[in-house]
C-alpha cells in the first residue's frame, strides 16, 4: 500500500479533529489499535451528508486498506486532499 496513506493516516490526530475536503469541513474520529498496527477512520461532512469510512490494517507480510460500504478510490482520495485544520487551545 502506498506509504502517502500510512502518513496520512498516522499524521491524523487520535481522537476527534477537523478537515477541509473538497471546500468542506468533516469532523474525523480516528482510534488506532493492536499498538499502532491497525486504525480505524471516520469522517462525516459537517452540516452536509458526505461520509468517509475505513479500517487500514499493517501485518508482517502487508498493509490492507478496508472501506467500509465505499468505494476504495473514495476513500484513496480523501486521504490524499484532506487538509487537516489545526486544533489551537484558545
Amino acid at each position: 500500500m502506498n506509504s502517502i496513506v500510512l502518513k496520512t493516516i498516522k499524521d491524523l490526530p487520535e481522537g476527534y479533529s477537523e478537515g477541509i475536503y473538497m471546500k468542506k469541513k468533516y469532523g474525523i474520529s480516528k482510534a488506532s489499535f493492536n499498538k499502532g498496527k491497525s486504525f480505524k477512520i471516520y469522517a462525516k461532512e459537517l452540516g452536509g451528508t458526505d461520509v468517509i469510512s475505513l479500517n487500514y490494517y499493517i501485518t508482517s507480510t502487508a498493509e490492507k486498506l478496508k472501506p467500509c460500504e465505499m468505494p476504495e478510490q473514495k476513500v484513496l482520495h480523501f486521504l490524499h486532499n484532506v487538509e487537516p485544520i489545526s486544533q489551537k487551545n484558545t
